[in-house]
This record gives C-alpha cells, structure tokens and sequence, in this order.
C-alpha cells in the first residue's frame, strides 16, 4: 500500500545553521550557484581515484629508498581503496534517507568532517606505521564521506533544474570524475616537496590534503541552497506530452525497493559499471601488454590521463544527451555502443591498431562515467524527486559489487591464460568477451524497465482522505 505523502517537516539540528529550513533559497538566487557548491564537495571526494598514487611510497614507509623489513606489501595496501569503495556503497544505502530529508547542507558539512577526519587519521596510521588506522580513516571514516559527499547534491539539482535534469547532475558528478586529474599531480608534488632521506612524505601530505579539503567542502556547504517549495525556474511549462517513463508522482524510498524498476536498473548499473572500472583499473597494464614496444610506461601514463579527462566529460556530455533522447534509450546506447567496442578491442589488439584500441577505451570510459550521471535522473523519472536521493544511496550498492566484479574478471581470467600459455598481448581477448556479454544483459535488462505501477505512488492527504486511506508510516514523520 503507498504510504500517504505528509507536508515535509524535519528536526532542529544541534547546529541550527546545518537545517534544511536554514538552506531555502530567497528570491534572487541564482540556482547556478548549486552546481559550484556540488563541484566543491564532489572535486574532493574524486580524490579517491588517484590514491593508487600512495601505493608505492606507502610500500617504503621505513626503508624510504627501497622496501624494508616490516615495510607494507602492496597486496596490502590495495586493501585501503577497496575498503572505501565497500562503505561509500554501505554508508550511501544506510544513510540515504537522512541526507535527502535533513538537506544538502547537512549532508555536504557531514563529508567534509568525515573526509578530512580520514586523511587525518590516515596521517597517524602513517606515523606510527599502523595499517589499521590507515584502513578505520580512509577506508572506513573517507569510505562514509564518498558515499554521503556523493549523493548529497542530487535531488536539490534536480529540484534546481526540472527542465534540465540530466544535465544537471552531470555537472556535479563530472567533478567526482575529474577529482584526480588535481589530485594526482597535485599528491605527487606534495610527497616530492616533503621527501627527504629520512621520510617519503606521505605523513604531511595526508596532513594538507585533509586540510585543503575541509575548507572546500566547508565552502560547498555554505553556499548550497534548496529551492522554496512550488519553486519553478522561470518559463518553465512542464511538458504535456511527456514519456510514460516519467511520472508525475513520488514513490516513498522503501517502497520503490520492492518495484521490479529499481532491480533492473540495479543490473543495469552494475553491469555497466562492471565492464567499465576492469578496463579504467587495468587501462596502463592491459595496454603495454597488448602493445609491446609500441606503448611504453610514459605512453600508458598518457592514457590513463586521457581516459580520466573522457571520463568527467562523460558524465557531463552522456548525462546531458539523456535530457533529450531519453534516459532508457541513452542506455541502449550504452549497452549496443559499449558491444560494438569490446569485441572490436581483440582486433585492435590482433591488428597492432594502436588509434583503434585507444578510439575504443576513451569511448567506453567515457560511458562508464556517463551511465553514473544519468543514473540520477533516470530514477528522478522512474519515482520521482522526493526521495531520489534516497533511492540513489541505495542504488550505489551496484558501485560497490562492480569495484570488486570488474578487476576480478579483469585480473583472475588475464593470470589463468597467463599460467596456461597464452601470451600477454592476447590475454585479455576472452576478457573482452565476456565484457561484451554482460552488456548484453545490461540491454535485456534496460529493455524490461516499464512505468512504476501506479499502487506504489504517494498519495497526497487530498487523495487519502477521498479514498478513505489512514496513514501508514508516512515520511517525515
């Protein structure tokens, strides 16, 4: 049964400034001012695609020119930013809810002291050389600010940007996306700056990044705003004639969990996703191997940079794209594009067509980022904007199964040819394969999503007291 839709109330905070009541916007204020504040909290946490940059320097904490006895492998350290990834789907399911009822402020100021308490805390694990602590602050503490700092812009912008939707959260989550781009160089400088013959230098710049961070997204909490309810951007006719796949109604977060929609959409983000990080984690590696002496380490490098820059734009350009193909046939393209280029990957490879394989690995980076900016808008229209954000926390879970299914199949299928004499440049064909497959599902699965059946709507107090219904749990209560 829909539970009936309550006007939104929501408890005073111990810090009054955080409330949502404290966020509406008065007139005169520019909606483009949401995006900046979303960049700021999202550039930051983006950072979590260029902690592989630690790996090496953390693996000679105590022999600083080389591995010493009771020095990290790096089998160990690579434990850090799976960790991560697991709690930024955990923490986005748990606390979805309460980042979409308490309001973006709150949601953003709570990242920025759980990301900055991570880098701190990661600092002393380095100090003491206690991994533990590396793994509580970073993995745990920095896995909760991803997954809270990631959803918490997504249905204000929307809000912000009913005629745009997909655009919108396009911009925000490029940052997530292009995080690394400062990220990367910018750790690198910092650990040469700080390095001497008795440090390596990650202690300080743990230290500066935590730092530099907190106030950016202390920055992004300040100037976010909500829109006043019935709010409308100016001019905005809301369309007559609109795709059944758009609703008009809100479907409360835990009813849209028990519709079909949600778990086909779930595959195919998962799916998607999953083709995507094996080939983003693996890019340098798998392209050496398949290319020797034609890509070397310094070409690979270039490429990973490459793919990052199509990666952010993906999520902007994709996203944007959606707003007016749709966001079911925006997959399809996913699904069909994304085929076409890995079974064409073994040719390139087979060929020794470098232009080729490299068209193919920018064109699927560039989907992978995409298929996450339009996953937002694509649940806006499936059930509605109150509880996107919730629903999109939960969602996240498909994130966190992909960062493990995709190196898996990327890293466990290339050792066993390996071990069974198939030379490296080929030992990743049966890999491709495979990738093109689950896309194949993903299509399946995007092909079955239909309208939310209309017994999971919200009803309005009008709506309930003309069917006679009683209040069943309703939100915000």
């Amino acid at each position: 049964m829909a539970v009936v839709q309550e006007p939104e109330t929501y408890a005073t905070s111990w810090l009054p400034f955080l409330d949502r009541t404290r966020t509406i916007a008065r007139p005169g204020y520019s909606r483009w001012m949401v995006p900046p504040a979303a960049l700021c909290v999202h550039l930051c946490i983006g950072q979590a695609y260029a902690f592989s940059v630690f790996n090496l320097p953390m693996t000679k904490l105590l022999g600083i020119s080389q591995s010493g006895p009771g020095d990290w492998k790096l089998t160990e350290l690579g434990w850090i930013f799976s960790i991560a990834m697991l709690f930024l789907g955990l923490s986005s399911a748990v606390f979805g809810r309460w980042v979409e009822e308490g309001g973006p402020r709150k949601a953003m100021f709570t990242a920025g002291i759980c990301w900055a308490s991570g880098f701190l805390i990661s600092a002393l694990g380095v100090k003491f050389h206690q991994l533990w602590m590396i793994y509580l602050g970073y993995g745990v503490i920095g896995g909760c600010a991803l997954g809270i700092g990631y959803i918490s812009p997504v249905s204000t912008l929307m809000k912000w940007f009913p005629d745009r939707p997909g655009m919108a959260t396009g911009m925000a989550i490029m940052g997530f996306g292009g995080g690394a781009l400062i990220a990367s160089p910018l750790s690198v400088w910092l650990m040469s700056k700080f390095s001497s013959s008795t440090d390596v230098g990650v202690f300080n710049t743990f230290v500066i990044l935590g730092c530099v961070y907190f106030c950016f997204m202390m920055f992004g909490s300040l100037i976010v705003r909500v829109p006043a309810p019935g709010w409308k951007p100016e001019g905005y006719v809301p369309a007559t004639t609109a795709s059944k796949l758009i609703t008009k109604n809100d479907v409360y977060v835990y009813d849209a969990i028990k519709t079909p929609q949600f778990w086909l959409i779930w595959v195919v983000l998962f799916l998607n996703t999953t083709a995507g990080i094996g080939v983003l984690g693996q890019a340098s590696a798998m392209s050496q191997e398949m290319f020797p002496g034609h890509i070397t380490p310094i070409a690979a490098a270039g490429l990973v940079g490459l793919m990052s820059l199509f990666n952010m734009g993906g999520r902007f350009s994709w996203a944007s794209l959606s707003d007016f193909i749709g966001r079911k046939n925006t997959y399809f393209v996913y699904m069909t594009l994304g085929f076409i280029l890995y079974v064409t990957v073994p040719y390139a490879g087979g060929t020794g067509n470098v232009v080729l394989f490299v068209i193919c690995f920018l064109i699927i980076v560039s989907m992978y980022g995409g298929g996450f900016s339009t996953v937002p808008a694509y649940l806006r229209d499936m059930f509605g904007t109150r509880y996107v954000g919730a629903i999109h926390g939960i969602l996240l879970t498909a994130w966190s199964a992909a960062g493990i299914a995709g190196p898996v199949l990327i890293n466990y299928i290339r050792e066993y040819n390996v071990t069974h004499g198939v030379p490296k440049a080929q030992a990743y064909n049966v890999t491709m394969y495979i990738m093109a497959g689950l896309l194949v599902i993903g299509f399946i699965a995007n092909f079955c999503v239909k309208a939310v059946d209309k017994r999971y709507h919200m009803k309005t107090r009008e709506e309930a007291d003309a069917g006679g219904m009683q209040p069943q749990g309703a939100p915000g209560s």
